[in-house]
């Protein structure tokens, strides 16, 4: 490990500054942005990815762009303990962020594809992935299948070496960006719904594909909507077996979910910061408000719990063993812990997290606010969550299904 932090330090020192210290906080200063989603102009956007993109080229130029992967598809094939190490000091410079590439195409779908695509596909896809030059998005959602995700309706029909996809996805991250998706069909409508499933790794560029954006409360465009109209997708992009898709898509909600729970930078760490929030309360004259310390205490004590449960999970990385339920539970307490945070903080403000007043830490909270209810849907609901946890980590009977 002394011999990889080295050289790590050595690659990040050549091509980057240090970052500003973060481990002190100081009221009114700095930036106070609190938006959890984009809410960039279309042209900053392109620019951001840009910029992602060139970085994760640099990284893996240098043999950091995917440190776990196979050597045969680019990776160094180290450990995921050698990834948190990497990550952990890469976070002390100041390096584009690359999250546009790797939460949803490198954090989920590339695993997914190292699982279950072609070797074909696999030495196409997957040394471009990571190295920048393709972005992966998730065509799994639709109008009437969130939730209950294996009642998916795309139509795939198999047409000679080709399948024919038709269909409408929804909440779709990333997509105007994005040159594949994952997407899931229904190739058996007659079997039982979770067995007719098929998986596919669908070109973005593939005539027939359509993204629209659809527009948040918080301004921005993070998410889409992807129409389908006979999109013609070949054979060997099948991922899995045909009607297994169900299999596929459970290695990419598990690495969603593990994804997702263990998120720590940005509007996140500032959230539920106890200098940050502590200062918050004393600069709107709530520090004396002991029913509001006993919520900041409270939310802090579940908030340190949740890292404990992270680092839980890193020891059983440490000891070759893949993180199961736990990682629902994580993300289950990532979203309360968030959204707790946002509520406790609208009611310390007041009027002033609605009204721009231009005071420094204010109204730049209502972004995490309006953000919130996301929070608690993405990468599975907090209902789907807490059964998880009842079930698969409590023993509790299973809720009655029909």
């Amino acid at each position: 490990m002394q011999d990889f932090t080295a050289e790590a330090r050595r690659f990040l020192d050549a091509h980057a500054a240090k970052a500003p210290d973060r481990t002190t906080f100081t009221w009114g200063e700095g930036d106070d942005s609190m938006a959890y989603f984009s809410s960039l102009p279309p042209e900053e956007e392109r620019e951001h990815v840009q910029r992602a993109r060139d970085w994760q080229r640099i990284r893996h130029e240098n043999g950091f762009g995917w440190i776990t992967g196979p050597p045969e598809y680019g990776g160094r094939g180290l450990t995921p303990v050698h990834d948190l190490l990497y990550d952990a000091i890469e976070s002390e410079y100041d390096v584009a962020d690359t999250g546009t590439l790797s939460v949803i195409g490198l954090g989920m779908i590339g695993p997914t594809i190292l699982a279950h695509a072609q070797p074909r596909i696999k030495d196409r896809w997957l040394p471009a992935m990571y190295r920048g030059d393709a972005i992966a998005c998730q065509l799994f959602s639709e109008p009437g299948a969130g939730s209950d995700l294996a009642s998916v309706a795309t139509k795939a029909v198999r047409d000679g070496e080709d399948w024919a996809l038709n269909g409408q996805k929804v909440w779709t991250s990333v997509a105007q960006h994005s040159q594949i998706g994952l997407a899931l069909a229904r190739t058996n409508p007659d079997a039982p719904k979770h067995r007719g499933i098929t998986a596919f790794l669908v070109p973005m560029d593939a005539p027939g594909v359509e993204v629209r954006p659809l527009r948040q409360m918080t301004g921005g465009a993070d998410f889409n909507e992807v129409f389908l109209t006979d999109v013609r997708v070949p054979d060997d992009h099948r991922l899995g077996e045909v009607d297994g898709g169900w299999t596929v898509a459970l290695t990419t909600l598990m690495n969603e979910r593990a994804t997702v729970g263990s998120e720590g930078a940005g509007p996140v760490a500032a959230a539920l910061s106890p200098d940050r929030l502590s200062a918050l309360m004393r600069a709107t004259w709530t520090w004396d408000d002991r029913a509001l310390r006993a919520r900041l205490a409270e939310l802090l004590v579940d908030a340190m719990a949740t890292e404990h449960l992270n680092t839980r999970a890193l020891r059983t990385l440490r000891a070759g063993v893949t993180p199961g339920p736990e990682r629902s539970v994580a993300k289950l307490m990532y979203g309360q812990n968030l959204t707790r945070a946002a509520h406790f903080v609208a009611d310390c403000l007041g009027p002033r997290l609605i009204a721009d007043t231009g005071k420094w830490g204010t109204y730049a909270w209502s972004e995490l606010l309006l953000a919130t209810p996301a929070l608690r849907i993405l990468g599975g609901t907090e209902e789907i969550m807490k059964n998880i946890l009842a079930e698969r980590v409590l023993g509790l009977p299973k809720e009655a299904r029909a």
